[in-house]
């Protein structure tokens, strides 16, 4: 792949920075008052491995599948399906968005019923629920893994990346080198901040503590707006392959 192609894959992987999993609850661990380096560097390692791994089963995998089905990609059939999954997403993304939620939590007070954590808040809670000690590596890798699983199926750019090295076919040396450099950049932006954490903490501090904030606040709207747009794409695109407007 030339610098052209490489610019695009820097592109969509500093996209990927900004989710709840690589900026999140990084972010949220350095506002601790006392931040377990270790602890926070594995998390972000065995992250990065996650999606490294699963980017490499994913290139391998659609490019080994393009070869045995062929056209079949294009038949009836399979674009139908295209089209009601992209619906389907469409639809989920109005049920996950922030408004959503809210109201749904607002129902549930009213109702009396008690408030139960969110997974991303038992995954915080785990991994900061003590400044004195450094939460278990058990916890730390559980935590990674959690959110690369639940995160990956969301992350419109990661999945545009596999797309664009997929149709490079750059051999499996190359792919697992692409790949590579790909979760570098996803986390640079976690480690830059764990930098100036550690060196400025007093000019840091509050700016951790509103970019935190934000996060939390917008989390569900950013997965509902992301599940909206690849729903969206896929209807679109199946909707033209079909000939229904033209």
């Amino acid at each position: 792949m030339t610098g052209l192609h490489l610019l695009p894959l820097a592109g969509l992987a500093l996209v990927d920075s900004t989710s709840f999993g690589t900026l999140g609850i990084p972010v949220a661990l350095l506002v601790r008052s006392r931040v377990h380096v270790t602890a926070f560097l594995g998390y972000l390692g065995v992250l990065a491995g996650f999606y490294w791994v699963l980017g490499i089963a994913l290139v391998l995998g659609a490019d080994t599948a393009l070869r045995a089905l062929g056209g079949v990609a294009d038949s009836a059939p399979v674009v139908w399906a295209q089209l009601a999954i992209g619906v389907a997403l469409f639809v989920v993304s109005f049920l996950v968005d922030g408004p959503a939620t809210r109201r749904r939590q607002e129902r549930r007070a009213r109702a009396g019923a008690p408030a139960t954590p969110t997974r991303r808040e038992r995954w915080l809670a785990a991994l900061t629920g003590d400044d004195t000690r450094p939460p278990r590596a058990s916890v730390v890798v559980g935590a990674a893994l959690g959110a690369g699983l639940v995160e990956a199926a969301s992350m419109l750019p990661y999945l545009g990346a596999i797309g664009l090295i997929t149709a490079a076919r750059p051999g499996p040396a190359g792919t697992a080198t692409l790949l590579g450099g790909y979760v570098a950049v996803m986390i640079a932006p976690a480690l830059v901040l764990l930098a100036l954490r550690l060196l400025a903490r007093r000019a840091v501090d509050p700016v951790l503590s509103r970019l935190g904030a934000w996060m939390n606040r917008n989390s569900a709207d950013v997965l509902g707006w992301v599940l909206g747009i690849v729903g969206f794409l896929l209807a679109a695109d199946a909707v033209s392959r079909l000939g229904l407007i033209r």
